[in-house]
């Protein structure tokens, strides 16, 4: 800060500090800020948390005021304050890195000091001037980082959850459409990379939506569940102190009206107040899905290989020139986006893993990291499900006449002729196949091993992608 620059001096346990006249945070956010200047990333990034923050302190504001611990009138400027943050205000504001150290300490202030300078101008005074109304005293009454910080990172993510939802369902509508386009198109399925048995390309794509229907399902019932249960009324330690009895009843209710989230108090505050668990579980869900959703795009990427040296059976939509050096080459982008956004979704699920675990006695100040690796990956997979649905998926088509060629051409027909003709000539003739390069039909009706119609009626695509009935000699 050059000297010409307009400053207010502001005086917390370690000293005075020059703070911009213009901001609307104080001394204890400017030296976070000078602290933790690590992933270039600060709490403005994620809306949902800088919401939840100011939905914490308004229901925390309304519970003191009810009980008489807050003048109507600091009520008031208060709750005007975070009402202007819930609707999106002054998120500029919340400048300090997601990673930090203090366990949070230094959210909650960004979160306490920002309200309290919005509600000095309210009142008519002058940002700073906190003998009208103190960030601690008044907007951080009855709380402590250790409840107001982890409830907002439940609520904020409880406050994203619909949106990845909508993406989610999305996706697998995206899927499920497709699985219908391409019900008729047969295809030989693999394992292990190996021609495996016939299928259709439609139920390819609709196991696609299915394995992602499970999460959804997941997210839906399970998911809330892990968040609904907040330490908020707990303070320090879980114990409760400087708060009154009857506080935490009217907060939590409060934050529930206020967040449209059916919010409740934890049973054991001390054990919420340093228990990750719930954490651990929810970033394990998300985990699940990057890589469900990673393994899919590794087959869409399988699928589209070539055009003519790969497998080739469906044409991805093209995105961008795929080389700087080879003329008329695209590749497929948006898959491997998403592979790679699964991948740092599954390394914060490390990452979150190590920081619940490094929590010690009554407190987890690992918790900042925990709630950037939360929100980085509910946002990485919300962005590559969108990303993956309107560029990639919805364009997918079929090469419908290549697939019935390679599915002719296959060793892999002889597991549908091996309850006709037995192992033993199945085997045969599969080996002889791949020797002489010839069909497994074409030697099939040389040796006469079946008859045509039978053959034919064996072949008929409805009979070779699902359970049928086979005669028995008797």
């Amino acid at each position: 800060m050059s000297d010409s620059e307009e400053y207010r001096i502001e005086e917390d346990l370690l000293g005075k500090v020059k703070v911009p006249a213009h901001v609307y945070y104080g001394a204890q956010t400017l030296r976070a800020v000078q602290n933790f200047d690590l992933s270039g990333v600060t709490l403005s990034h994620y809306s949902n948390l800088v919401c939840a923050l100011a939905i914490v302190k308004h229901a925390a504001a309304d519970a003191n005021a009810k009980l008489g611990y807050l003048t109507k009138k600091k009520h008031e400027a208060i709750t005007y304050a975070c009402r202007q943050i819930m609707q999106g205000a002054y998120h500029d504001q919340f400048v300090v890195d997601m990673i930090q150290g203090g366990a949070g300490t230094s959210t909650n202030m960004n979160a306490n000091e920002v309200i309290a300078n919005i509600a000095l101008e309210y009142l008519g005074c002058q940002k700073g001037e906190y003998q009208y109304l103190n960030p601690n005293n008044d907007v951080n009454m009855a709380q402590s980082t250790n409840d107001a910080y982890p409830t907002a990172i439940r609520l904020g993510l409880l406050l994203g959850h619909d949106r990845l939802l909508h993406s989610l369902r999305r996706t697998i509508h995206a899927f499920k459409k497709k699985s219908r386009e391409f019900e008729s198109v047969i295809k030989m399925g693999r394992t292990q990379l190996q021609d495996a048995v016939p299928m259709t390309l439609g139920q390819e794509f609709r196991a696609f939506a299915t394995t992602l229907e499970e999460d959804l399902n997941r997210f839906v019932h399970w998911a809330p569940q892990l968040l609904l249960d907040v330490n908020l009324g707990g303070t320090a330690i879980g114990t409760g102190i400087n708060a009154d009895p009857g506080y935490q009843a009217i907060a939590v209710s409060r934050l529930a009206e206020l967040s449209g989230h059916p919010v409740r108090a934890a049973q054991d505050l001390i054990e919420a107040t340093s228990d990750m668990g719930d954490f651990v579980l929810f970033s394990g869900m998300l985990k699940r899905t990057a890589a469900k959703l990673s393994k899919i795009c590794n087959d869409l990427r399988l699928l589209s290989s070539g055009p003519r040296t790969g497998l080739n059976e469906i044409n991805l939509p093209p995105r961008q020139p795929g080389s700087s050096i080879m003329p008329g080459k695209v590749n497929p982008v948006v898959p491997e986006a998403v592979n790679q956004v699964s991948f740092e979704i599954i390394s914060n699920d490390l990452a979150v893993t190590l920081a619940a675990e490094g929590g010690q006695l009554q407190l987890n100040v690992m918790e900042p990291l925990i709630a950037y690796k939360l929100f980085d990956s509910t946002r990485l997979l919300q962005r590559a499900l969108d990303m993956l649905c309107a560029l990639c998926i919805d364009g997918i088509t079929a090469n419908e006449a290549h697939c019935h060629k390679l599915v002719q051409n296959s060793i892999g027909l002889v597991t549908a002729l091996n309850p006709y003709i037995g192992y033993q000539n199945s085997t045969r003739i599969a080996k002889k196949a791949l020797e002489t390069g010839r069909s497994v039909l074409d030697l099939v009706r040389e040796e006469k091993l079946l008859d045509e119609k039978i053959l034919q009626e064996i072949l008929r695509p409805e009979n070779m992608i699902a359970p049928r009935l086979i005669p028995v000699d008797k």
